[in-house]
């Protein structure tokens, strides 16, 4: 029986290739999922078509998380450094208690971007977020461009919304 030799050139590329396997390295970017959710704050309904031709950062989070938690301080200094730029924070609570819980922390930490409470459906759409916090940052043309799936520093989120903006 005759063995098939790899050229060993090829071993590090079939490394490589094997590491980005399930990445978003080669995909391409894909349309934000549209949703109509409750502001926690006055109960009015948001549609996600609102926010057409701006740069978005889509946060799923929770009250109870204390990394969605730290994460506020930085995510309302972005909406205020960016947001006459075309930019917006958009946070959609995974909380299972209501939106008077989450009314009383947008409330308490002074939270200056929209706020609502995310069903199902929509958590299913955005590709069922298993961990929290998981952010999304969307371009003007609608389309997700990249997936944070926990805490991300000021520094870093700040880079990538400014390179999007661009």
């Amino acid at each position: 029986m005759k063995m098939i030799r790899f050229p060993r050139n090829l071993l590090p590329l079939l490394a490589v290739l094997f590491l980005f396997v399930g990445s978003n390295v080669f995909a391409a970017p894909v349309p934000m999922p549209h949703f109509k959710l409750s502001s926690v704050v006055d109960g009015k309904i948001i549609d996600s078509n609102s926010f057409q031709g701006q740069v978005l950062l889509i946060t799923f989070f929770a009250t109870w998380c204390p990394p969605c938690r730290q994460e506020i301080s930085a995510l309302k200094q972005l909406q205020e450094e960016l947001g006459p730029g075309g930019f917006s924070v958009v946070a959609l609570s995974v909380d299972e208690g209501g939106p008077n819980i989450v009314a009383q922390l947008v409330k308490q930490e002074k939270i200056n971007y929209p706020v609502m409470l995310a069903d199902r459906a929509t958590v299913k759409k955005f590709g069922g977020v298993v961990t929290i916090p998981t952010s999304f940052l969307v371009n003007r043309g609608g389309h997700v461009v990249k997936k944070y799936a926990r805490y991300v520093s000021h520094t870093l989120l700040k880079r990538d919304i400014e390179a999007v903006l661009e």
